[in-house]
């Protein structure tokens, strides 16, 4: 294509920003007076404005270039692939980091902090990058995993001093800061890669377009309404879809400032921060709401009226609670409702499409369980079993360095296939759960697992629960549970009844059978202490656990309950 950028120099510089966007929008908060602050890092006692944040970054980006080689620049200059590696826990240096790359024309690949050297290692081959960014916490984690990629693999990989020494002490004024004449950058190109979770096989790295940063992002902040006056308590994993395309994305795109709480998950922390109040947005997984539901109900519950008061508010106040990917179980979110006087919003989406159904601003209509209705850009189907196939803007464009999968991963119509199982009643969805872990087989029925853990979680001892299904020869799998009880709460006076030491199988089938099909009855049981093993994003790994609870020899186990019955077709 004929362009005046042929015949004249190139528009780079110092304080020159690639022509994106995002970078426009960035740029405009940058130059708000008086200045927005951006991130609030808890943990480094920091508070960084729009215009700091650009001018670290633009910094940070000089010394990022100095490392790379002349092939490296040359193939940034062409616009191909080059890829970043991040490993920083959610804060400030993450948000510098992040976009630092972004501006080089890069594509971020985020890592965990805490991973294992190995698995970090994998990751960071597996994208062939060309350089590492490391915050101050993970400066010996990121030179662990430069030796074992020399030792290793033979892969040399350039790592630069904490993110945090590049910080500045006096800004770049934002009246110097421009964006590029330049051509806009290709819109299809790479901006990050984010490793599915792995729950069902192998993690792959998803490859998220440039679109995903303003698009998905901007469609979430207008349907959320997020605006520069918004600030958001972020305490998910930054190197997820959830945290980076939710939680991170959607409130940088809108000028609003987002507070990072990074590390495991505090609910007692989380209470006294949502006490003290300023803030508008929390998103979370089931996992938190369950922790801080039960953090409440035995260690503020018992507080004098005036402390309850307090931090019911605090709950109150905040605007927006999200919840994804399924919806939260109904004695969950009863809490919530009662509590906040609002129901947590939920959702669904995946790493490959961003979130495709979500729960509308008023949920009054909203049918209990459901994770709400379609976007207006996304196209689903459900098969014939209820696969939910998935078309829309903002997909990914591919698993990196692996087109078999990729084209697997698709139908012949070109829709995505989630491995998700879904029904629909009218306009709302329902995920009944992923089609290889949450459904399962037995004597000719299709059950969801989702399903039975709710009304187990509806019986008032219970804290947890894991449902899935077992081989049997007979009835090609039964479902089985593995609960955790809840612990006696000293401040309520009813605690007695909603607590409990031991459970038999006979008694957990007795509470349920008002609640389930005889069918759907657990007939394997097995009770555990303390909360179930989580991964790094709060899931429960069903596909490790299930078979580490109930290993083939499970009936020689004396912690795992049978139910016998004396006639087996009522199972």
């Amino acid at each position: 294509m004929d362009d005046r950028t042929r015949y004249i120099p190139s528009h780079t510089g110092r304080h020159v920003l690639p022509n994106l966007p995002f970078f426009h929008k960035l740029l405009r908060f940058a130059q708000r007076r008086p200045p927005r602050v951006a991130v609030r890092d808890v943990n480094a006692g920091l508070e960084k404005t729009y215009q700091e944040v650009v001018s670290d970054a633009l910094v940070l980006r000089e010394e990022l270039a100095k490392t790379l080689s002349l092939e490296t620049l040359n193939s940034l200059f062409r616009d191909e692939e080059v890829f970043v590696g991040l490993l920083a826990p959610g804060g400030y240096e993450y948000t510098v980091g992040f976009i630092a790359i972004l501006s080089l024309g890069a594509a971020v690949v985020p890592l965990a902090s805490g991973l294992p050297v190995v698995e970090a290692s994998y990751f960071l081959h597996k994208a062939q990058c060309v350089a590492l960014l490391v915050s101050e916490t993970n400066v010996s984690l990121g030179q662990s995993i430069i030796r074992s990629l020399e030792e290793e693999k033979h892969f040399h990989l350039p790592c630069l001093p904490s993110i945090a020494s590049f910080f500045s002490s006096q800004p770049t004024s934002a009246d110097e800061i421009v964006v590029s004449s330049n051509r806009m950058l290709d819109m299809n190109g790479a901006s990050a890669v984010i490793f599915t979770s792995g729950t069902t096989g192998p993690p792959k790295g998803a490859v998220q377009r440039r679109t995903w940063l303003t698009g998905n992002a901007e469609a979430d902040a207008d349907f959320y309404r997020i605006t520069e006056q918004d600030v958001v308590l972020h305490v998910l994993p930054v190197h997820h879809a959830s945290g980076v395309g939710l939680t991170f994305l959607p409130f940088i795109i809108a000028g609003a400032c987002i507070e990072f709480r990074s590390g495991s998950f505090d609910a007692a922390w989380t209470w006294e921060r949502w006490r003290r109040g300023g803030l508008s947005f929390f998103s979370g997984v089931p996992t938190i709401y369950m922790r801080l539901m039960r953090y409440f109900e035995e260690a503020i519950a018992s507080r004098p009226p005036e402390e309850r008061v307090e931090y019911a508010a605090g709950a109150r106040n905040i605007r927006t609670m999200l919840c994804g990917s399924s919806a939260l179980p109904g004695p969950v979110q009863d809490f919530w409702e009662n509590l906040r006087q609002l129901p947590i919003l939920t959702r669904y989406g995946a790493t490959e499409f961003g979130t495709v159904i979500k729960t509308d601003l008023d949920p009054s209509g909203t049918p209990r369980n459901s994770v709400g209705r379609v976007v207006e850009s996304a196209s689903l189907r459900l098969e014939d079993d209820g696969h939910l196939l998935v078309k829309c803007p903002y997909m990914f464009s591919k698993y990196l360095h692996d087109e078999k999968a990729t084209i697997e991963a698709h139908d012949k119509d070109g829709y995505f296939k989630s491995g998700d199982i879904a029904r629909r009643d009218g306009t709302y969805y329902f995920i009944l759960g992923r089609a290889s872990i949450d459904i399962i087989k037995s004597g000719g029925y299709k059950i969801s697992a989702l399903d039975i853990e709710r009304e187990i979680l509806g019986l008032p001892y219970v804290a947890e629960v894991m449902v899935v299904g077992i081989p049997d020869e007979e009835f090609g799998q039964r479902v089985a549970a593995t609960v955790s009880l809840k612990k006696e709460s000293g401040g309520s006076s009813s605690s007695s009844s909603r607590t409990r030491t031991e459970l038999t199988l006979q008694e957990l089938r007795h509470d349920l059978r008002t609640k389930l099909a005889g069918y759907k009855m657990p007939t394997i049981l097995r009770l555990v202490e303390g909360e179930l093993p989580k991964s790094g994003t709060a899931k429960v790994q069903k596909r490790i656990l299930g078979p580490a609870y109930f290993p083939p020899n499970f009936r020689d186990i004396p912690e795992v309950q049978v139910w016998q019955s004396d006639s087996k077709s009522k199972l």
